[in-house]
């Protein structure tokens, strides 16, 4: 399934968050549940005295910690909306962009699952609550069990727009905070359906699933905000250097060069 979403280190200017060479960064879950802490611990040894502050919980989040300057760096896996540009100029940070890496979403099921494939359309009505059971689907039946990002996701956001027609989750889907813990929840269940991105497909208990006869596309977007000064910047352009890229693909992202 292709992911047409933007993920992104967001950097503003003019802030005040780097304090003795601490860099806050706070924003995707996608992002900051692996990679960006892989990139900050190689950047570490490179620049001795540099720390981090990391806090993935959304790209909500992120986007809300620039506009109330309480991070340098904002994590998002999806384009800054409208609104939060206008917040951010009314509040004079200027939200700008920068291509870090490329990702996609992968649904995935348990791996004792009979499920081998889905339709776009399948994927669409499981997620939306209209099929309840595998049997519907070509499984040997059972409840389903759907786990979604939670609100703050900006692939939560993402999957509803590119998969379910931006219909509503199903009501009885579990939110969960992030990729490792959708992947955890499904791998213990055998009912379970849900997605992740491309850098937790290797998690124990699950397995991809072809949509339409296709594997998760890796030809996404990134984008970064902001014109960073001082460390933060030498942080955005070690990421996006060759040694930041290597980290990238080891993490099972998609590099932009």
């Amino acid at each position: 399934m292709k992911r047409s979403l933007v993920i992104a280190l967001v950097g503003v200017a003019g802030l005040t968050m780097v304090r003795a060479d601490t860099i806050v960064i706070k924003g995707s879950d996608t992002l900051g549940a692996k990679l960006v802490p892989q990139l900050a611990e190689q950047f570490k040894a490179q620049h001795p005295g540099t720390t981090f502050d990391i806090a993935a919980e959304g790209s909500a989040t992120g986007f809300a910690a620039l506009i109330d300057k309480t991070a340098a760096i904002g994590m998002a896996s999806r384009p800054a909306k409208p609104e939060e540009i206008a917040n951010g100029k009314a509040k004079g940070v200027d939200l700008k962009e920068t291509i870090v890496a490329y990702d996609g979403i992968a649904v995935v099921v348990n791996s004792a699952s009979s499920i081998k494939a889905l339709t776009k359309k399948q994927v669409e009505q499981i997620f939306t609550g209209e099929i309840t059971d595998w049997s519907a689907v070509g499984g040997s039946g059972g409840k389903i069990s759907v786990y979604t990002r939670n609100t703050s996701s900006g692939t939560y956001a993402e999957f509803k727009e590119l998969a379910m027609k931006k219909r509503d989750y199903a009501p009885d889907s579990q939110k969960l905070a992030g990729n490792e813990q959708i992947a955890q929840e499904v791998g213990k269940n055998p009912n379970g359906v849900g997605y992740v991105g491309l850098a937790y497909t290797k998690a124990s208990g699950i397995k991809v699933v072809p949509i339409d006869g296709a594997s998760p596309s890796k030809e996404t977007f990134f984008y970064t905000n902001g014109n960073p000064a001082g460390v933060v910047k030498d942080f955005i352009d070690f990421t996006v250097a060759p040694d930041g890229q290597k980290i990238v693909e080891q993490v099972g992202f998609v590099p932009i060069k």
